[in-house]
C-alpha cells in the first residue's frame, strides 16, 4: 500500500510519514521546494523521497492524506479528484489511526507537544509505543499496540479521535478565526473527553476544567490539595525541578526533571498519570523521565559566546510568560531578550493586550511581521507589528535580514518565539557571530 501526503513537510504530516514508514508501507510526499523546514532532515534519513514538481507518482492504489492548509484547488489536489483516489484530510487519517491500537489522546491549548513527547519517551523505554507528536517526531513500533497521539483543538479536528485515555492540559481562548468564545472551546472538550473509553486525566488547576461535564472516570492532577494526582515538596532550581508524586493520597514516587517553569511540573504529571493507571513502575518512570529533554522546538537551546539562544514554539500569550518565566528561572543573572513573531492576525487582534504583558516580562522586546497562512490581511485592518510594538515599552521591529539588530546583547538569552520559521532569523544572528569572530 502507498500513502501519498501532501504538504509532507507539516509538523503533523511528516511525523504521520514518519508513523506510516514504520508501520511498512510506501511513503511519498508533495511540498513546496521554495523553503526548507526543520522536518525535511527526518524525511530525507528515512528516505521519503519529496516532489514539488508535477509527477506520476499517484497510481490507482494510492491513497492520499492532505495537510489542513491544502486546498481542494491545490494542483495535486484537482489530480486526486480527477484519479477519483481514496483521500483523506491529516485528522480523518489520525482518526482512521486511533481505532486501530490502543491510544492516549493528548490535547489542550498549552502543553500537549511536550506532554505526549514525556509519554512517548517513557513508554518507549519502558516496552515500545507508537506515536505523533506535533514537533514533527513519529515512529511506530509494529509489536505495540500503544498509540500517543498529540491531539489539536483546531476546528474541532481532535474529535475524529477514539480514544482510550482522554488528557486536557488546560483550556483557553485561541483559534479565534474558529471559536466563537470561550463557552464554544469548552464544549468542544467536553465533547472530546467524553469520547474516552478508559479515563479522563485533566489539569485541575485549570480555570475551566472543573466546568466540564463528564460521564467518564475522571482524574484532576496539579499543586492544589484538591487533585487526585498532586504534587508536593517542590523544588524550581537553576538545574530543573523536583518533586513528589502523591495519588489518590498515596506515595507514588520521587522526580527530578531537567525542565523549567511550573507548566512543564504539570505536563510531567499529566504524564505521570497515565503511567500509573497503566501500571507502570514508578522507579522506572522517573528514571526515563530524568533523561527527558524536550520536544523539538520546545525551549531548545544553543550556545554561542557567553550567549544563550533558545528556540520556542510559544504562540499564544499564555505560552510566551511560561517561557519567559522558564527563562529567568534557569538564567537568573542573564539579560533577556524576546524575538516574537505572531501566527495569525485573529490571534494578534483578540489578544493584543495579553501578548504585550507577556512580552513585556523580557528585559527588550523585538517584533516581527505577523505570519499567515490561512487568513486574508485585508480582513484584519489596522492589525500588524506594530499593534504590539506601540504596546510595549522599548519594542522594536525586526524581520529576516536585520540580525545585526541584537548582535550588541551580551551575557544574554534571546528567546525566539513563534509557530512559524523563526529558527531562520536565529540561524541569521549566529551566522554574523561567526562571521564577526573570524
Amino acid at each position: 500500500m502507498k500513502y501519498y501526503l501532501i504538504g509532507i513537510k507539516g509538523a503533523g504530516m511528516s511525523a504521520l510519514a514518519l508513523l506510516l514508514s514504520d508501520l511498512g508501507y510506501e511513503v511519498i510526499g508533495y511540498d513546496d521546494a521554495s523553503e526548507h523546514r526543520f522536518t525535511e532532515d527526518k524525511l530525507k534519513e528515512r528516505g521519503i523521497p519529496i516532489y514539488s514538481e508535477p509527477n506520476d507518482a499517484l497510481d490507482e492504489e494510492t491513497i492520499v492524506v492532505r495537510s489542513p492548509a491544502i486546498r481542494d484547488e491545490h494542483p495535486e489536489m484537482q489530480k486526486v479528484f480527477a484519479m477519483n483516489l481514496r483521500n483523506y484530510q491529516y485528522h480523518e487519517m489520525l482518526g482512521r489511526l486511533s481505532k486501530k491500537f490502543n491510544t492516549i489522546c493528548v490535547a489542550g491549548c498549552h502543553g500537549k507537544t511536550t506532554t505526549t513527547s514525556m509519554l512517548a519517551h517513557v513508554m518507549q523505554d519502558l516496552g515500545g509505543c507508537n506515536y505523533i507528536i506535533g514537533d514533527g517526531n513519529g515512529a511506530a513500533n509494529k509489536e505495540s499496540k500503544r498509540f500517543i497521539l498529540e491531539s489539536c483543538e483546531y476546528r474541532r479536528h481532535f474529535l475524529e479521535y477514539e480514544p482510550e485515555y482522554a488528557i486536557i492540559t488546560n483550556i483557553e481562548l485561541d483559534h479565534t478565526d474558529y471559536y466563537k468564545n470561550i463557552d464554544d472551546v469548552i464544549l468542544a472538550y467536553q465533547e472530546f473527553a467524553n469520547k474516552a473509553s478508559k479515563m479522563v486525566i485533566i489539569c485541575g488547576d485549570d480555570p475551566y476544567t472543573h466546568s466540564l461535564e463528564i460521564s467518564k472516570p475522571v482524574y484532576f492532577y496539579g499543586i492544589s490539595d484538591d487533585n487526585d494526582i498532586q504534587a508536593k515538596n517542590i523544588e524550581y532550581r537553576n538545574d530543573g525541578t523536583s518533586f513528589d508524586v502523591f495519588i489518590e493520597e498515596e506515595y507514588y514516587g520521587h522526580f527530578d526533571l531537567p525542565l523549567f517553569g511550573k507548566h512543564m511540573l504539570l505536563n510531567a504529571l499529566a504524564a505521570i498519570g497515565v503511567c500509573h493507571y497503566e501500571r507502570l513502575d514508578a522507579k522506572e518512570v522517573s528514571k526515563s523521565l530524568k533523561n527527558f529533554h524536550g520536544a523539538d522546538r520546545r525551549f531548545k537551546e544553543t550556545f554561542i559566546g557567553n550567549n544563550v539562544l533558545i528556540d520556542d514554539y510559544a504562540h499564544h500569550p499564555t505560552e510566551v510568560k511560561v517561557t519567559i518565566k522558564a527563562a529567568r528561572q534557569k538564567y537568573p543573572d542573564k539579560t533577556l531578550v524576546a524575538i516574537f513573531k505572531a501566527h495569525t492576525f485573529s490571534r494578534v487582534e483578540e489578544f493584543q493586550e495579553e501578548f504585550a504583558s507577556a512580552l513585556s516580562l523580557a528585559d527588550k522586546v523585538f517584533i516581527m511581521d505577523i505570519n499567515y497562512d490561512r487568513e486574508n490581511p485585508e480582513d484584519y485592518p489596522g492589525i500588524d507589528a506594530y499593534t504590539l510594538i506601540n504596546r510595549i515599552e522599548g519594542a522594536e521591529y525586526i524581520e529576516h535580514g536585520m540580525a545585526e539588530k541584537l548582535l550588541p546583547y551580551e551575557n544574554a538569552v534571546l528567546l525566539f518565539m513563534s509557530s512559524k520559521e523563526i529558527y531562520l532569523l536565529q540561524q541569521e544572528y549566529m551566522d554574523l557571530v561567526n562571521q564577526k569572530e573570524q
